[in-house]
């Protein structure tokens, strides 16, 4: 099976949880998505692979909305949310975990947590990234820049997790964290997977990524070059040629 017809046989499913075709974009008048599809069905993990500046960043802003495509559509369910600002498609529980710590570093970690509640669910949010991630309990009342690189990348996935989201967007999860924590981070992924939630997963860790993910895609150069199943995947030469046979 071509690309174009892997990319139109999973955007086709009816069950999808996310719903990108044909999407241009990047930075002013440079390029970088380029009539990119995919599709993330519900309730799976999706991996999105490939190497460095191939876009797959960029392709998650566009999604998250931080950045408005040229052109092509993103679908939540069955919501166009393409011309949607980022608050207004986190409503409808497309959560985005950027690349890097998205923490406040000079606030506590209650305070992170409470700030990305509902109204008068700040309890709940506090209960829920707990519940997440149990070393941030223990760490409540201390400013998130404190902790460890992990507990921060910790933080930065429970904050996301507060509100439920039905869709997770995360951007190298595991970027710079010891093993131990890794091995944390990933757990819980499957866990919200296992949860009912949807995921579209870009992480270095390549093996651990595939190991949690239904479907794959690969993305070079700002297109979609490879879309198949995890095990399809493996199995073709696509794994060593673009990601190396040491991921």
């Amino acid at each position: 099976m071509n690309i174009a017809d892997q990319t139109t046989s999973a955007s086709t499913h009816e069950n999808a949880a996310l719903t990108v075709r044909n999407l241009v974009s990047g930075y002013g008048h440079t390029t970088v998505v380029r009539d990119v599809s995919i599709t993330v069905r519900a309730g799976t993990a999706t991996v999105l692979l490939g190497p460095n500046g191939a876009g797959k960043s960029t392709l998650l802003k566009t999604i998250s909305g931080l950045i408005r495509p040229t052109s092509g559509s993103v679908m939540l369910g069955h919501n166009d949310v393409t011309k949607l600002t980022p608050n207004k498609r986190a409503s409808l529980g497309l959560c985005h975990i950027p690349e890097g710590r998205g923490i406040f570093p000079s606030m506590t970690v209650k305070e992170n947590l409470q700030l990305q509640a509902q109204p008068g669910g700040e309890t709940l949010a506090i209960e829920r990234g707990i519940a997440a991630f149990p070393v941030l309990g223990e760490r409540l009342l201390l400013q998130a820049g404190a902790m460890s690189g992990g507990q921060q990348q910790m933080l930065s996935i429970a904050r996301a997790y507060t509100q439920s989201p039905s869709m997770i967007l995360v951007d190298e999860g595991s970027l710079g964290l010891a093993p131990i924590v890794v091995d944390e981070i990933f757990t819980f992924l499957a866990g919200i997977t296992a949860a009912g939630a949807s995921l579209l997963i870009v992480d270095q860790f390549v093996a651990r990524a595939l190991e949690i993910a239904t479907w794959a895609y690969v993305m070079t150069r700002g297109e979609i070059t490879f879309a198949g199943t995890s095990t399809e995947l493996q199995d073709s030469d696509v794994f060593e040629r673009y990601l190396g046979a040491s991921s």
